[in-house]
This record gives structure tokens, C-alpha cells and sequence, in this order.
């Protein structure tokens, strides 16, 4: 089937499955940490939060969390990114 004219078609460099790092940053306060890697386990069943690494800002008002999971598609990705772009305590997601 071909595509319309003027269609745009998504194109990755990625290959999959691959280790996907995701950093996520939203304020220090309890549970941030714990709500980011929930939504990662719900869109990445393997992933191991112990292997989340935290870090929090200069000021010690943020704290960035990076998850690297084991990526199977692009639609998994984009689902996460959603989905952790979404949530009220993110602010950014990497």
C-alpha cells in the first residue's frame, strides 16, 4: 500500500530491542521517584528500579530520575513519554 502524497512517514535510527535511557525531572518531594519508576514498570515490565539513578539539583529543589529499560518499539517509547509527560509531578522528561 502506498503512502499519500505528501505523507510524512516516521523514520527512526533506533534499533530495536535496545537499553533506553529516559531522564525524568520534577520536584524533590516524596514519591517522586516512586511515581516515575511505576509508570516505567507499567510500560517496561522488566525494567528494575534499583538500576534507577537519582540525582537531585544544585539547590537540592529537583530531582532528575533516569530509567533505562529494555526498549522493544517505538510505540512503547512514545507511549511512556506520554504518559510520564503527562503526570502532574513531571516537569521534564529527556
Amino acid at each position: 500500500m502506498a503512502d499519500a502524497p505528501g505523507a510524512q512517514t516516521r523514520q527512526t535510527l533506533i534499533e530495536y530491542p535496545c537499553s533506553f535511557p529516559i531522564k525524568v525531572m520534577g520536584a524533590r518531594v516524596d514519591g517522586f521517584a516512586q511515581a516515575v519508576t511505576d509508570v516505567v514498570l507499567r510500560h517496561a515490565p522488566d525494567f528494575d528500579p534499583a538500576g534507577a539513578e537519582m540525582r537531585p539539583s544544585s539547590k537540592g529543589n529537583y530531582l532528575a530520575v533516569t530509567c533505562t529499560f529494555r526498549a522493544v518499539s517505538q510505540a512503547q517509547v512514545d507511549a511512556l513519554y506520554r504518559e510520564l509527560t503527562s503526570h502532574p509531578m513531571v516537569k521534564v522528561v529527556l
